[in-house]
């Protein structure tokens, strides 16, 4: 963890004091490790499992509706500590803001899934981009399905 690129800047992090959060279960997922795992999933990719802790899988009545859902987790095995980072992959440096890198001082991961079917208090999903065991933050309903659709202009078209 101590390894970082060229024009990386490392911060020290200070200790966390105000914010708590519960794991509802966990992911299984195809890769061990980050090597393995893909830089962004796809929703043709492999089956991958939501497993929720059992006091939690009530909560997924209703979910079945929903082609695609949002899946938050943590990433827990990603540092916390970079400001600056450069991607191995073409060696610029980047703010880790503008980044999808999983080191972020809040390491969150958020994935757009196909959802595939809900089986036994398993959600079943494509599109992953975790590694296996990766700690399971929530699950949401794809926002778009909410967003209303704009009403017509006088005159115009409804797409207008």
């Amino acid at each position: 963890m101590d390894d970082i690129r060229e024009n990386e800047i490392r911060i020290r992090v200070p200790p966390c004091a105000n914010a708590s959060l519960t794991f509802i279960g966990k992911i299984l997922t195809p890769w061990p490790d980050r090597d393995s795992c893909p830089r962004q999933g796809r929703l043709d990719g492999p089956e991958c499992r939501l497993v929720l802790a059992p006091e939690w899988q009530p909560a997924l009545a209703g979910l079945e509706a929903y082609e695609k859902i949002d899946v938050l987790y943590w990433l827990d095995r990603s540092r916390r500590d970079l400001v600056t980072q450069s991607p191995k992959s073409d060696g610029t440096t980047t703010g880790t803001f503008a980044l999808r890198s999983p080191v972020r001082p809040n390491p969150i991961g958020l994935s757009k899934v196909r959802l595939v079917r809900i089986e036994d208090g398993e959600v079943i999903v494509r599109g992953l981009d975790c590694i296996d065991g990766t700690p399971l933050l929530d699950i949401k309903p794809d926002r778009c399905a909410f967003t209303p659709a704009a009403p017509p202009k006088p005159g115009g078209r409804p797409e207008d």
